[in-house]
């Protein structure tokens, strides 16, 4: 594959809702460019695009894949993104790093919610895109009426260029609306043919609106629109482009992938109108917290961003990138600034699904990976050690569902460790940490399909096997009102005896544990006292409801005795640790759950079944604030362990048009009767302790 200038490479990501067709849409793309003799099937499993068994065996894209194709004297990187929502992840990458996109429409399905989900994405970001309408060819398929919807969700700004010829089965081409030209299917490709007089009248029609739009984006232009002069070719063109990539139009065109019907037209559009890596004059980093720029040219130093790892346990780790300034060649000495390590490139390559395109060098605006790094993981910048620039990483969604992970064997951990170690350098939108208290492995995803495939991953790749279960709650106690104990430990049975005695006082503290003394006298000697702090420490994890940690208890030492000859350490820890044990049981102790904050954004239509589900979960309303979407943001408060299912759960009351984030806010006691469940359930499985 030949090195492109700047001015000829696009990038550019498929977006859409799961099974809109994109991988099919992928293969068409690298059939007409002749990258592939035949077209694969996703349900056959053998696209350039699935390649993971992972995505084989589900039939849809999981991670997203790089396919460069070449058109005349053009690069185009496409980024094959999935579609499904727990894979949101993997499309905020590729849209990191892509300055278009296409989005695509199932028009057997219209506008399905993960359409507006990557519409949404896209206008966060700013990115302009192209609407193609797939599978125009089946039946009940309406154009006027998917026109319609379209418009309706997006706005006046969608706008068609391109109209079919023929109707569901008898789909058999287009009319390209610009140009006035007819492309009609031959069995093979489209190729140029006679116009139907009805899509000649719609074709017109839609040319003189986008002649207005055109006239919108100068104020010559639109001049000479008022005076009825006709626009030059070239006008037209550029008077379009602009409009484009300034979001101001979003064009709609017509194909069955399938057929490779549209699909040409679809390059076409790429090429002329999404914006070029040259666009994006120059870009924006930092350097110890001073701001750097680099133009994006091979001219300028060295700079790339890595967006994607792969993890393979034989072939090893491979890093994406793009090249933002300056030019990656082999063998080069590269450098991280945010970590300050150096390494050397080994090879450098291009990669198309699976297949490795050998490469000599990576030039500015161009998609590259490496194998082999050991100091570069997604999110990461490469640059010089001479003119080292740091790029902010992608801001990817919170984790909103957690499991626990349990290993069949103990000598398994140390193996599950590693896997996901390995596997949060590819998916950094999961996470895993073993929790303190409860001692388990809590693995956090977008979803159960996510967590799904993360256990799927662990087995097929690292040989080890992990059963998910609903977490446990981190509990804590504490009391809340003062209770006064003598802890006694005595021990006779020949030879030296044990003995140690204390009077302690428990109050409730601001802090999580303060230990006192106020011993006068003597009464316990000094070289004890530490023992008898050291042995109340030692109960703290394990309190007296529900074995939970106890918190906020303040443990004053005022008195005691000893024995010249039996006293101890040892038995002033064990004295401490009875006493401890009553104190806590007189001084009125509760158990405290932990309460998330919660912010959940909902189209208003769900408003009313959300809220009364959050006061079913125990939660707060705290307020709401209205978005730029027509969707409201929700301010909630809620108890954590009616939380660990929500993702599942909202998906289902808004049909996956809701989201949320959470993250944990503070303790707070919790009500009696549920209390009592959780002390019950504990007493059963600890035999009544």
């Amino acid at each position: 594959m030949k090195t492109y200038s700047t001015d000829k490479i696009r990038n550019v990501a498929l977006l859409g809702h799961g099974g809109c067709g994109k991988t099919t849409l992928m293969e068409s793309l690298l059939y007409m460019t002749k990258a592939t003799n035949r077209m694969g099937k996703v349900e056959e499993g053998n696209t350039v695009s699935d390649y993971d068994k992972e995505e084989k065996d589900r039939q849809f894209s999981i991670g997203t894949s790089v396919i460069p194709i070449e058109y005349y004297d053009t690069k185009i990187n496409f980024f094959d993104t999935p579609g499904y929502f727990d894979f949101v992840g993997e499309v905020y990458s590729a849209l990191r790093v892509c300055s278009g996109a296409v989005l695509i429409v199932d028009a057997t399905s219209g506008v399905q919610v993960g359409t507006e989900k990557v519409w949404k994405y896209a206008e966060d970001r700013k990115i302009p895109r192209v609407i193609l309408l797939d599978k125009l060819d089946k039946e009940d398929v309406s154009y006027d009426k998917i026109l319609e919807q379209l418009r309706e969700k997006f706005g006046k700004k969608v706008v068609p260029f391109s109209v079919p010829i023929g109707e569901q089965t008898s789909f058999c081409g287009y009319v390209d609306v610009i140009s006035a030209e007819g492309y009609i299917f031959n069995g093979k490709e489209c190729v140029k043919g006679e116009v139907p007089k009805y899509a000649v009248a719609k074709s017109q029609e839609l040319k003189d609106m986008l002649m207005e739009s055109v006239a919108e984006t100068d104020e010559e232009m639109m001049e000479k629109y008022f005076a009825g002069e006709a626009f030059s070719d070239e006008e037209i063109h550029d008077g379009l482009r602009k409009a484009i990539l300034s979001g101001e139009i979003v064009p709609i065109i017509v194909a069955s992938a399938q057929k490779t019907i549209g699909v040409r037209e679809l390059i076409k559009m790429v090429i002329e109108y999404l914006p070029s890596v040259e666009d994006l004059s120059e870009v924006t980093g930092h350097n110890d917290e001073v701001t750097e720029k680099r133009k994006v040219d091979s001219s300028d130093p060295l700079s790339a961003y890595v967006f994607k790892t792969i993890v393979d346990p034989f072939v090893g780790k491979i890093n994406l990138f793009k090249v933002y300034s300056g030019t990656l060649k082999k063998d080069m000495e590269i450098y991280n600034a945010s970590t300050r390590q150096s390494e050397r490139v080994g090879s450098v390559f291009f990669l198309r699904g699976r297949e490795q395109i050998e490469a000599s060098e990576i030039t500015a605006g161009d998609i590259g990976a490496v194998s082999k790094l050991q100091h570069f993981k997604t999110g990461d910048t490469i640059s010089l050690k001479s003119n080292p620039i740091v790029f902010d990483s992608v801001k990817l969604p919170k984790p909103s569902l957690f499991m626990a992970a349990s290993v069949k064997s103990k000598d398994m951990e140390e193996k599950v460790g590693i896997g996901l170690n390995r596997l949060a350098e590819e998916d950094q939108s999961f996470s895993h940490e073993r929790n303190i208290e409860t001692k388990e492995l809590v693995l956090g995803g977008q979803g159960n399909m996510h967590l799904e495939v993360i256990k799927n991953k662990l087995k097929n790749l690292f040989k080890v096997e992990i059963e998910l279960t609903s977490p446990k709650v981190a509990y804590r106690e504490t009391i809340k009102s003062k209770s006064d104990v003598q802890g006694k430990h005595k021990k006779q049975s020949g030879g030296a005896g044990q003995y140690g005695d204390v009077h302690i006082r428990f109050e409730p503290s601001n802090q999580e544990f303060e230990f006192a003394e106020e011993i006068f006298g003597g009464s316990v000697p000094r070289n004890y006292i530490p023992a008898v702090e050291k042995g109340l420490r030692d109960c703290l994890d394990k309190g007296v409801l529900a074995g939970c940690k106890v918190v906020n208890v303040k443990a004053v030492l005022y008195d005691g005795s000893y024995h010249d000859v039996d006293s101890n350490e040892m038995a002033f820890k064990i004295a401490a640790s009875l006493a401890f044990k009553k104190g806590m049981k007189e001084a009125k102790p509760v158990l405290l759950e932990p309460i998330a904050k919660v912010e959940i954004e909902i189209p208003d239509e769900y408003m009313g079944d959300v809220m009364g589900d959050m006061n079913k979960r125990r939660g707060r309303i705290l307020g709401m604030d209205p978005t730029n979407y027509g969707t409201q943001i929700i301010h909630a408060e809620a108890p954590q362990a009616e939380m660990y299912t929500y993702a599942i759960d909202l998906r289902s009351m808004t049909h996956a048009r809701g989201s949320f984030e959470m993250e944990f806010l503070r303790y707070d006691e919790m009500p009696m009767n549920m209390a009592e469940k959780v002390i019950h359930a504990y007493k059963e499985t600890h035999g009544g302790e």
